[in-house]
């Protein structure tokens, strides 16, 4: 791993760990959120201070280099996150579905009420 590389990586990581922190104390993002992408920062550290750690499982893996070997792990957890934000959100919008549903069945009931309530008073 060149020497680039790891200082790009620990450049990437604290920069990250910074964000973070500063999204969660203006209350931006939760914490249970943030703890993936702190995990991530301190992966990107420890394969820029360990690299014989990337340089061994890139070997094991077979990629032609260690930096190889980085850029598509790191993109393989990246799509693994955005499958599970995606599953997220289809769960999201399948309760606000069904939440927007039941307010409209319940203005309805209501109208009908009030409606019935008016012709009682009229008749």
């Amino acid at each position: 791993m060149t020497v680039l590389l790891r200082g790009v990586l620990i450049c990437v990581s604290i920069l990250l760990t910074f964000y973070l922190l500063r999204k969660i104390r203006h209350s931006k993002m939760k914490i249970e959120d943030s703890i993936f992408w702190v995990m991530f920062a301190l992966l990107l550290v420890v394969f820029s201070l360990f690299p014989p750690l990337a340089d061994f499982i890139s070997r094991m893996v077979g990629t032609y280099s260690t930096a190889n070997f980085i850029f598509t792990f790191m993109i393989f957890i990246l799509l693994v996150k955005v499958f599970f934000q995606s599953v997220k959100i289809s769960q999201l919008e399948r309760r606000m579905t069904e939440l927007i549903q039941m307010l409209a069945l319940d203005r309805e009931e209501d109208r009908e009420k009030e409606e019935g309530h008016r012709e009682a008073h009229s008749e």
